[in-house]
């Protein structure tokens, strides 16, 4: 006859704390938001635990089509902000994929951060002081690339995520803008893009430092591939290929680490990916180079790209 009050305080216990202005993804602030939020419903995709899901009948051929002897990487890329229930909303300039996006304004504040900045333009680059982010937002540089930026309103939680987004002198454009809402496990229209190939989020796929810090990432990762088929499935909405082989993974294929897989010597960081790559696996989520997964280019992660290595495709 008690339960019910026990769930009711373990729910308050956990409601993230509130946000009063815009809050990096590389700070204190942002880990205790993030920490207690639960990032789309538990018996979400995302959230699943495959550990025991039986094996698909092509699954060898579909990890040699990756590459058995390829390493598992991470890329530093995926940053994000996170912005009070009340932030102002800004016009974006749809200008490649309107038909396929989710319509503005959007609560996109000054200081979002784009695919990269900091750590990809300072470690990963070994130099102390990473360019100004107005000009990253600017592409000074004209780096170009896929510029993902992300948005996290945690308060209605609600997540907005933008495709080559760049700041102009008559506001800001990109490519395609998608809208999740965190408290539904409703997908993208079918056929649909997002701002990744598969018409998947991006924010529940990041590996992010507090999980690190606690020895577990406790959710599915997203993954890179250099060859998809002209297929998706669920979680999946898109497809991005003429490849018809059945040998090949199709966008929003889950794949996850052997369970007999000794993850012992390796550090505490890279032990929790591991772990949640035994647990929830990763999705296919675009093309591009092998086995990559996306972190947040957060400079309090230490590098992983050394260890990672150490773990080959023919590991899945």
């Amino acid at each position: 006859m008690f339960w019910p009050t026990l769930v009711l305080v373990i729910l308050a216990a956990d409601k993230p704390p509130q946000v009063d202005k815009p809050v990096l993804f590389n700070s204190k602030e942002a880990d205790a938001v993030v920490s207690a939020m639960r990032i789309f419903p538990a018996d979400n995709p995302w959230n699943a635990d495959v550990s025991q899901w039986p094996l698909h009948k092509n699954s060898d051929a579909i990890v040699a089509s990756i590459g058995n002897d390829k390493p598992l990487r991470c890329n530093s890329d995926m940053g994000y902000i996170l912005v009070p229930t009340n932030q102002k909303l800004v016009e974006v300039k749809l200008v490649e994929y309107p038909d396929e996006s989710d319509k503005g304004p959007y609560p996109l504040p000054d200081g979002v951060t784009i695919e990269g900045w900091p750590k990809s333009y300072t470690t990963d680059r070994g130099v102390k002081t990473p360019p100004p982010l107005d000009d990253i937002q600017r592409d000074t540089a004209n780096e170009n690339g896929d510029r993902h930026a992300i948005v996290v309103d945690p308060g209605k939680m609600m997540l907005y995520e933008f495709y080559q987004l760049k700041k102009t002198d008559n506001g800001w454009k990109a490519a395609g803008a998608a809208i999740f809402d965190m408290e539904s496990n409703k997908l993208r229209p079918d056929g649909w893009t997002s701002t990744d190939a598969a018409g998947l989020p991006l924010f529940p796929a990041i590996i992010r430092h507090d999980e690190l810090q606690k020895g577990m990432v406790n959710h599915a990762m997203r993954v890179t591939v250099r060859n998809t088929r002209r297929a998706y499935v669920a979680p999946a909405t898109h497809f991005a290929s003429r490849k018809t082989d059945e040998n090949l993974p199709r966008m929003g294929e889950r794949l996850r680490l052997k369970a007999d897989y000794d993850i012992r010597g390796f550090s505490k960081e890279v032990q929790a990916i591991l772990k949640g790559l035994k647990k929830h696996g990763i999705l296919v989520a675009d093309n591009g180079i092998e086995w990559a997964l996306s972190s947040a280019p957060d400079e309090r992660i230490p590098s992983l790209h050394e260890e990672l290595r150490k773990v080959k495709g023919s590991a899945f």
